[in-house]
C-alpha cells in the first residue's frame, strides 16, 4: 500500500516555520485548490463556493492561465486569493534551481498580465482593484521544492504555501468518502486544505466540495482566503 499523509508532518513544519500551513484564525478554515482553472472544473467550484459565501485560495499554473483568462479575471472579481504554482507544473526536485524560478516568474507575469484585462473583453466589466494585482502567494506542486529554490523564492517576495490537510481527491484510487475523512478527521481551525480544480480530481470533487461546506458551515466557520496572510 502507498504512503498518504493526509496531515502535513509536524517535522516539516518544525524545520520550515516560514512556510505558511495553517493560520492564526480560530474561526475560519481556508480552502485552497490547485491546478486550475480549466472550463470543466473550475467555474462549478467558483459557483458552488458562492452558494455558500466561501472564500477560497487558488494556485494557478500560468499556462492555464494564459489558456483561460475569462476563468482567471473571475477568480479574481469573486474576490479569492490566487497563488502561484509555477508555469508548467514542475516538480522541483528533478529541476535545476535556475529552470524552476524562471518558470515562476514566468507564472506571476502572465497573471499580472492577465489580471490587467477586462472580463470578455468588455473595459467596463474590469475593477478597478485588479488593475495592479499581486500575486505573492506560492505553492510547489506535488509539495517539492530544494532549500536553494525557496530560498530564491522568497528573495523575489512570494510566501511559500504549503498545506494542514490534504484531501487526496486527485488519487483515483481514493473513493470520495475517504478523501471527505481525510479532512474531517485532520482538519481544525485555521487548517489550510488542499483539493484541486482539475479534470483528475473533478470526479471526487464534485461530491466532496459541498459536503465540506456543509460540515464547516453548521460548526459555524468561516470560509476565508489566504489574503488573511499577505
Amino acid at each position: 500500500m502507498k504512503l498518504f499523509l493526509p496531515k502535513y508532518p509536524s517535522l516539516l513544519k518544525a524545520l520550515y516555520p516560514e512556510r505558511i500551513s495553517k493560520v492564526g484564525n480560530k474561526s475560519a478554515i481556508y480552502l485552497t485548490f490547485d491546478d486550475g482553472p480549466v472550463p470543466e472544473v473550475t467555474p462549478w467550484v467558483l459557483d458552488t463556493l458562492k452558494k455558500y459565501n466561501a472564500k477560497a485560495s487558488f494556485f494557478c499554473i500560468g499556462d492555464n492561465v494564459r489558456k483561460y483568462p475569462d476563468i482567471f479575471n473571475r477568480l479574481l472579481s469573486d474576490g479569492h486569493a490566487i497563488g502561484n504554482h509555477t508555469y508548467n507544473h514542475l516538480n522541483g526536485w528533478n529541476t535545476s534551481t535556475s529552470e524552476y524560478i524562471e518558470n515562476a516568474l514566468k507564472a506571476e507575469e502572465i497573471m499580472n498580465n492577465t489580471g490587467k484585462q477586462p472580463l470578455n473583453n468588455k473595459p467596463e466589466t474590469l475593477n478597478p482593484e485588479l488593475q495592479t494585482p499581486n500575486f505573492k502567494l506560492f505553492r510547489p506542486p506535488y509539495g517539492r521544492i530544494k532549500n536553494s529554490q525557496a530560498r530564491q523564492i522568497k528573495k523575489a517576495g512570494l510566501k511559500i504555501v504549503m498545506w494542514d490537510v490534504i484531501s487526496g481527491d486527485y488519487d483515483r484510487e481514493f473513493s470520495a468518502e475517504k478523501c471527505f475523512q481525510n479532512i474531517i478527521k485532520n482538519a481544525t481551525t485555521g487548517s489550510t486544505i488542499v483539493l484541486h480544480d482539475s479534470t483528475k480530481a473533478w470526479d471526487n470533487l464534485k461530491i466532496i466540495l459541498p459536503k465540506i461546506l456543509e460540515y464547516y458551515k453548521e460548526k459555524g466557520l468561516e470560509f476565508r482566503s489566504l489574503k488573511d496572510v499577505l
